[in-house]
């Protein structure tokens, strides 16, 4: 069963990391539904590792492009740096807030939130025309994205939605807009499992390190289909149907932490 679960929680992970649809709200769903038998805060650090290692090969063009071109790509560096602090100044702002989410209460409320914010990035790119790029992004649009994606902390926002809907409310191009959100994710990804780190080694593994491996094999490869699902998706169609199912979702879980308390008992 400790495989299973790994398996399990790595898809989970590896899939919705990407897809606009919050993988943080997806874990704490499943962990409710069947308790919280993975390996622990280790367990979690080692998955956002996985979903990393996805990002890193998808676009390892273009990292390697910015490792060894600085000076060239020096805004991609200077954008992202930028975005990301705003992250983390709203993770350290808020961050009690946010840690208080964790128990459901607001989860229903998250998914809504988020196909509101994929609605409102389809309709931008349907009525609206966009020639923003990385490069010729301002200072204050790369803020934006970076507010986006701390909005996004909240269990049940989407990373990912979020900051592809910021980028397109800059008006930002669909390949930018997507380029940008998962380079951005590497920051991110890599800053919450540091973050993670002394309390996992405190915590030790408590499950063993196969199904550990298990796991983060299950969330890199589903990470890696993801991505370039995500991709596709962006330049190709809509999030319509992404909104619609974050929307029953949180509607259902709206009234389960009020009347049915199935999930959340």
């Amino acid at each position: 069963m400790e495989y299973i679960w790994a398996i399990i929680l790595g898809i989970v992970q590896g899939l919705c990391e990407f897809l606009p649809v919050s993988s943080s709200g997806h874990l704490l769903i499943f962990q409710n539904l069947f308790g919280n038998t993975a390996d622990g805060l280790f367990f979690t650090v080692m998955l956002h590792l996985g979903t990393l290692l996805a990002v890193l090969i998808v676009y390892r063009k273009r990292i390697i492009e910015m490792l060894c071109h600085p000076v060239r790509l020096w805004k991609y560096w200077i954008w992202m740096i930028a975005a990301t602090l705003v992250t983390v100044i709203m993770q350290l702002v808020l961050g009690d807030f946010f840690e208080s989410a964790n128990d459901g209460r607001y989860l229903g409320y998250s998914f809504i939130f988020t196909a509101l914010l994929l609605t409102a990035c389809d309709v931008m790119r349907k009525n609206y025309s966009a020639d923003l790029s990385v490069q010729t992004m301002k200072w204050y649009q790369a803020l934006f994205i970076g507010f986006m994606q701390g909005i996004a902390i909240l269990p049940g926002v989407s990373r990912s939605g979020a900051t592809i809907t910021g980028a397109s409310l800059c008006r930002m191009k669909k390949e930018d807009a997507a380029e940008f959100s998962f380079l951005l994710s590497i920051p991110a990804i890599l800053g919450g499992a540091v973050l993670e780190v002394p309390g996992a080694i405190k915590e030790g593994i408590t499950g063993g390190i196969l199904p550990v491996l298990v796991g983060v094999l299950a969330a890199g490869i589903c990470g890696y289909f993801a991505v370039r699902f995500m991709i596709k998706l962006i330049t190709k169609h809509s999030f319509r149907g992404f909104a619609i199912y974050t929307a029953v979702l949180g509607i259902y879980l709206i009234l389960d932490w009020n009347i049915f308390h199935l999930v959340f008992k």
